[in-house]
C-alpha cells in the first residue's frame, strides 16, 4: 500500500526529458522542509492505493513515460516495488528524489533525478553524498539555485565529486527568487558543463496550479 497525493498526466517540466508527455505519480510524505518548497500539500495529503490500483489508474493515459515524485518518494519503501513493476511492464520510469535517502536499491532501469540541496534550501546538511557513487551515466543531478552562494557551492560540489564526468548536471533557478537570465550569465561566464533548465510547467500554467 502506498499513500498517493495525486496521479496526473501532463508534460515533463524539467530534466533532459522536459517537454515530453508524462504520467506523474506524486507520493505523500517528505523528510525535508526546503525553504522554497512548492509542493507542501504533499507532506500529508493523500489516499491509500495498492500498486494494482495505481497501475489501473495510469493505464488510461496511454503514455509510456512515468515519473515517481513527491514529497520524497523514497520515504515509502514500497515505492521501490512500484518502480520495479513499472519497469517490468516496459514503462520508461524516472524518479525525482532529494538524495537525502539511499538510492542504491532503486532498480537499475530507473532514471534517477537527484536534487542535491543548496544552502538556501536550509536542507543542504541532509545531502547523502554516498549516493553519488550509485549514479548511472543516464541519471541526472539537479541543483536548484537561489543566489550566488548557491551557485558557488554547486560549482564546488561538481568539482569535488567530478559530477560532470558521472552524469548530466542540471542547474535550475528558484522560481521568483533568481532571474533565469542571471543564472545563465553565470553559467556562460564560467563555461560550466551543465544544462540550464526552467520549471517549464510554471510558465505554461499558474505557478501554484496542481496536477500539471
Amino acid at each position: 500500500m502506498l499513500k498517493v497525493n495525486e496521479i496526473f498526466y501532463s508534460i515533463q517540466g524539467e530534466s533532459s526529458m522536459a517537454g515530453l508527455p508524462c504520467i506523474f505519480i506524486r507520493l505523500t510524505y517528505c523528510n525535508l522542509r526546503c525553504s522554497y518548497c512548492d509542493t507542501e500539500y504533499a507532506f500529508y495529503e493523500g489516499t491509500d492505493y495498492t500498486i494494482e490500483e495505481i497501475l489501473a489508474k495510469i493505464k488510461k493515459y496511454n503514455c509510456n513515460l512515468v515519473e515517481v515524485t513527491g514529497g520524497e518518494p523514497l520515504v515509502q519503501k514500497e515505492a521501490l516495488s512500484l518502480m520495479k513493476i513499472l519497469c517490468d511492464l516496459s514503462y520508461q520510469v524516472m524518479i525525482e528524489t532529494s538524495g537525502s535517502l539511499p538510492i542504491k536499491e532503486i532498480d537499475q532501469r530507473v532514471k534517477v533525478i537527484m536534487d542535491l540541496k543548496c544552502p538556501s534550501s536550509k536542507m543542504s546538511h541532509k545531502n547523502l553524498y554516498e549516493n553519488i557513487s550509485y549514479l548511472k551515466r543516464n541519471d541526472e543531478v539537479k541543483f536548484v539555485i537561489g543566489n550566488r552562494e548557491d551557485y558557488n557551492w554547486s560549482k564546488n560540489v561538481i568539482d569535488q565529486y567530478q559530477l560532470a564526468e558521472k552524469c548530466a548536471v542540471l542547474f535550475s533557478n528558484i522560481f521568483s527568487e533568481l532571474e533565469p537570465a542571471r543564472l545563465v550569465e553565470w553559467i556562460l561566464k564560467d563555461n560550466l558543463k551543465v544544462r540550464f533548465q526552467i520549471q517549464m510547467h510554471k510558465y505554461i500554467w499558474s505557478p501554484t496550479q496542481r496536477g500539471v
